[in-house]
């Protein structure tokens, strides 16, 4: 992505875009969010539960007019994090997934992750992002320490280990991805 890149983020419409999506998640490089052996319709269905969900929320992101990623945003108190005592209010749950390449782009994951990270923190009443990766999922990890998240502590969940992590606004803006505006 350059810094003349159009992007934009618009809700996820189910029907419209399942095919595309279930692409991105069966993939191999998917595999942390546990879709490998989705169809299409199993998709649409998850996608269509968040959409009806006030608490959660899907969205396509584009670059230049292309559907390249997906980021979900949604309120720890009542989805993925219920009970964790960490939460307070003004955290935002968010998980990203950027489509699978079909040739490698150097830097293009880290630029939608900035990209993300300041849609996330566009509504003033967010204070932090939080986040849950796997464990294993070192990539990610990577890229969330770049972007200034904290880990916490390991919590386990129903399918997985995760590292429980938190972003505030001055850790993004002092981050290695939050100050290369």
């Amino acid at each position: 992505m350059t810094a003349r890149a159009n992007l934009a983020i618009a809700p996820i419409d189910p029907q419209r875009d399942a095919p595309l999506l279930h692409q991105w998640l069966t993939h191999p490089r998917s595999v942390y969010w546990e879709m490998q052996d989705a169809t299409v319709e199993d998709v649409e269905a998850q996608f269509q539960r968040i959409n009806d969900d006030p608490h959660h929320h899907a969205r396509l992101g584009f670059v230049d007019g292309r559907p390249e990623f997906i980021v979900e945003t949604y309120n720890p108190r009542y989805r993925e994090l219920v009970g964790v005592p960490e939460i307070e209010d003004g955290d935002l749950g968010m998980h990203v997934l950027v489509a699978p390449p079909a040739h490698p782009r150097p830097g293009f994951t880290r630029e939608v992750f900035r990209a993300v990270m300041q849609h996330c923190f566009a509504d003033p009443a967010v204070a932090r992002v939080v986040v849950e990766p796997d464990i294993r999922n070192l990539r990610i990890a990577r890229l969330n320490k770049e972007a200034g998240f904290t880990i916490v502590r390991q919590i386990e969940m129903p399918t997985k280990t995760s590292a429980l992590s938190f972003c505030t606004r001055d850790a993004f803006a002092d981050s290695p991805l939050g100050a290369h505006r």
